[in-house]
């Protein structure tokens, strides 16, 4: 108890703020060498021919890869180890002349400095067959579709007779949102250091899950897990993007495997975009019934998000809708329409960052025509056990946490009226909103040696990902 509930100073603080700490491309190996991702240049289609002549000639150049010479791996079809692929088949980079996403890696440059790399990257040229690409979901929204309850993580949810009860609903709003592709762009960009000996493999990487690209890199190498060494020290911004083992890492671990030599592969910030999932596009569509004292009675909740050509990602934005507010009848149902672009992925709450925006604004929207305060509704339809299972909660503050913030803010001064608010020449809204996340727990294991003179040796694999895990360890 000498820790709990005190404040402290991080143990790695120090290191962080003064340089000290090494994030993944920032280890050194002896004879290291550097590699450099080619991308596509167009969004569907195949590649006809490619052209690495010139870029070879270039000073400091080791080897050209492409899906001509990339060397067979061990995965097949159904062998590739990634806990998040929502296929059989997830994207494999080299791994054949099919294009399907702009930006989709078509070679790899390793040179013995990263400049040299670089430069010979640009001179390989690529022909292609271009098909024309869909890429703009909100054009695709027709061609939505469900996936089987079986394989779905957020399968359609029914409570009550929600088309009964919002068609004699007193009140209904039905209303409508759309939000864009958001990417990933934390200040560390993806990277990774490979090294092998005989069939040993040390990588550094950037990752949320050690484990993962551990047998990952197992399966498509073809070597035992223990094996395969993944070292995280530290990571710098990830929340999803470093969950799954991207394709920088595999394409590190070939090409230094094959010249025999340690080689570092880091994704430029325009790679960023293509690289590692991004939040998908959501069009979500929301009708809410409720009786004239802001009371809801039906809640209708659809969601269509983008996925890729090559495995159904879903976001789940309606996941927690039916957790939030107490009402009888409620539906949320979610679907994917396919576009020419990478999977997305987990970012940071994944489905809840969109789909609590577009619950909440909806019922903004109630309040506002029932001339009810914001707040006011959100207790009106405060939930005391979950809405969904009927079980209690472990332990809930919302209501407190409501009270505490009104009164801090000053909420009961604000006048509601749109534009009726400024300072100077600004005009000033204000507004409140609840979101939510799941407590998700996982099992865990810890290694303790006693030691004779009385000290312990603990291990546990895992990464820090900033909030802390070092300094609670």
């Amino acid at each position: 108890m000498r820790y709990i509930g005190k404040e402290m100073s991080r143990v790695d603080g120090v290191a962080k703020v003064t340089g000290a700490a090494k994030y993944a491309v920032e280890f050194q190996a002896k004879n290291i060498a550097y590699g450099f991702i080619v991308q596509s240049e167009i969004a569907k289609g195949r590649i006809e021919s490619i052209d690495a002549t010139e870029a070879e000639k270039q000073s400091g150049v080791i080897k050209i890869f492409t899906h001509l010479n990339a060397p067979k791996l061990a995965f097949t079809d159904k062998k590739d180890k990634d806990e998040f692929a929502m296929s059989e088949t997830p994207f494999r980079a080299l791994y054949t002349d099919q294009i399907m996403f702009s930006g989709q890696p078509i070679a790899l440059v390793v040179a013995e400095t990263f400049e040299q790399a670089r430069h010979a990257a640009h001179l390989v040229k690529a022909n292609y067959a271009e098909q024309k690409a869909a890429t703009d979901t909100s054009k695709l929204l027709t061609k939505s579709y469900e996936l089987p309850k079986e394989i779905s993580q957020n399968p359609p949810k029914i409570k009550g007779n929600p088309s009964a009860a919002l068609k004699v609903a007193a009140v209904k709003i039905e209303a409508e949102y759309t939000i864009p592709i958001e990417h990933h762009n934390p200040l560390e960009m993806h990277g990774a250091i490979a090294a092998w000996n005989g069939d040993k493999l040390t990588i550094f990487d950037k990752s949320q899950y050690v484990y993962n690209v551990r047998n990952h890199l197992a399966s498509v190498f073809g070597v035992a897990e223990e094996n395969v060494s993944v070292v995280s020290t530290f990571v710098g911004g990830a929340f999803g993007s470093a969950l799954r083992p991207n394709y920088y890492l595999l394409l590190a671990a070939m090409s230094a495997r094959e010249i025999k030599r340690p080689v570092k592969l880091s994704f430029t910030r325009r790679q960023m975009f293509t690289g590692h999932g991004y939040r998908p596009f959501t069009s979500q569509k929301i009708s809410l019934g409720a009786d004239e004292k802001g009371k809801l009675s039906a809640i209708i909740h659809e969601a269509v998000s983008n996925t890729s050509t090559f495995e159904d990602y879903e976001d789940s934005a309606t996941y927690f809708t039916k957790t939030v507010y107490d009402c009888p009848n409620f539906e949320m149902r979610g679907k994917l329409v396919k576009t020419d672009l990478p999977t997305p992925f987990a970012m940071r709450a994944p489905g809840a960052v969109s789909g609590m925006f577009a619950l909440e604004s909806a019922l903004d929207e109630l309040a506002y025509k029932l001339k009810i305060d914001p707040l006011e509704i959100r207790l009106i339809n405060y939930a005391e056990i979950d809405p969904d299972s009927g079980k209690p909660w472990s332990s809930k503050a919302l209501r407190e946490c409501y009270k505490e913030a009104s009164e801090k803010f000053g909420w009961s001064k604000r006048n509601p009226e749109p534009r009726s608010q400024r300072d100077g020449k600004w005009l000033v809204g204000w507004g409140m909103a609840t979101g939510t996340w799941g407590a998700f727990q996982f099992s865990a294991t810890v290694r303790i040696v006693l030691k004779a003179d009385g000290t312990a040796h603990v291990s546990s694999a895992t990464s820090d990902i900033g909030p802390g895990t070092y300094t609670v360890i």
